[in-house]
């Protein structure tokens, strides 16, 4: 092999690595972040154009992947009239081969909303048996029908495997309903579904403020995240605002139950459907609102993985993942505070 050659090979090799490195991003802007981990690779699907795809060896450097869906759903037109494919809040699951994932199409600050379906049989976009088929509306609230609005969807089963989707945002608040086997539609009437977390301390509707999205009130809760662990079923939530940079007052509450369905009960025995909620965390003077969490458990210990409001950086919604602790009453704790 003569020099040129070997020189030649050097620098090809030596881009590769600079390259891959480059693809590597840690400290990342993410929005709405939920987790998964297929093999030795974690996942995170988040809100953005097509909905956001991270992959990652060690939960640290983050590779950005390709979109889930390169053009907007055909049947979100229907729905959101000139929806521009920007998809929120994405949840993630597995089940009989097949990963899940439940997204939400909306128009900003109206119950114009649906949330959806697709699945794949593989998350590494390197497998020729990766492709995304979409199923479609799974549930849909409309302006002046519903008092509720279908975004921020998480699903969870019961003691029997019963799958359950959670979702709300606003409005009346934290919703529930129940799905078919095969997780694909919903089977209950969507009619006088059941409040399982409000900010609401009366059974009464709120009234309007500048602040909030005409119709919804004051009633600023939304993002469940349900979580099975000793026995309980523990209800995350974030109450406040989110999405405004540096004025963004995002916090996480909880609340548990014995049965999928509720009640859940703060740490004071207040019913979240009823205004109750136990605060998890907050922002500070590093950040200034964090929220929409999910959980995740990984080599048996459990971690919070949420974004929050970058004090640092101008507001900027950064990826955060805590480890999760809970305390001798079987209350979770943030282990870093």
């Amino acid at each position: 092999m003569n020099s040129i050659y070997k020189i030649t090979i050097a620098i090809l090799f030596l881009s590769g690595i600079n390259v891959q490195a480059q693809e590597l991003q840690t400290n990342i802007s993410v929005h709405d972040p939920v987790i998964i981990k297929q093999d030795s690779l974690y996942y995170i699907f988040c809100t953005g154009k097509g909905i956001n795809d991270w992959s990652s060896k060690d939960m640290v450097h983050w590779k950005h992947e390709k979109p889930v869906f390169a053009e907007a759903p055909a049947w979100a037109f229907n729905v959101v009239p000139g929806f521009d494919n920007d998809i929120w809040a994405p949840d993630i699951s597995f089940y009989n081969g097949l990963y899940y994932l439940y997204y939400a199409v909306s128009a900003f600050g109206k119950n114009t909303s649906a949330i959806g379906v697709a699945t794949n049989t593989t998350l590494h976009t390197d497998d020729p048996n990766y492709k995304w088929v979409d199923h479609g509306k799974v549930i849909q609230s409309i302006p002046g029908k519903n008092n509720w609005n279908a975004i921020d969807p998480n699903l969870i089963t019961d003691e029997n495997g019963k799958p359950y989707l959670a979702f709300g945002s606003f409005w009346e608040g934290l919703k529930m309903v129940r799905l078919q086997k095969n997780r694909l539609k919903v089977a209950q009437s969507t009619t006088n579904l059941p409040t399982i977390a409000t900010r609401k301390k009366v059974d009464e509707r709120a009234g309007n403020s500048a602040d909030n999205p005409v119709g919804a009130g004051d009633n600023a809760i939304e993002a469940p995240f349900i979580f099975h662990k000793n026995n309980y079923y523990y209800l995350f939530a974030s109450i406040d605002y989110c999405c405004r940079g540096i004025n963004s007052t995002y916090k996480m509450i909880v609340g548990r139950a014995e049965k999928v369905q509720g009640p859940y009960l703060d740490e004071a025995g207040t019913p979240m459907a009823q205004g109750g909620g136990t605060i998890l965390l907050q922002g500070d003077k590093n950040w200034y609102g964090v929220g929409h969490n999910a959980v995740f458990t990984d080599e048996n210990s459990d971690y919070l993985v949420f974004h929050g409001y970058d004090a640092l950086d101008n507001g900027k919604p950064k990826l955060r993942i805590e480890k999760l602790s809970w305390n001798a009453a079987g209350w979770p704790v943030v282990a870093s505070q």
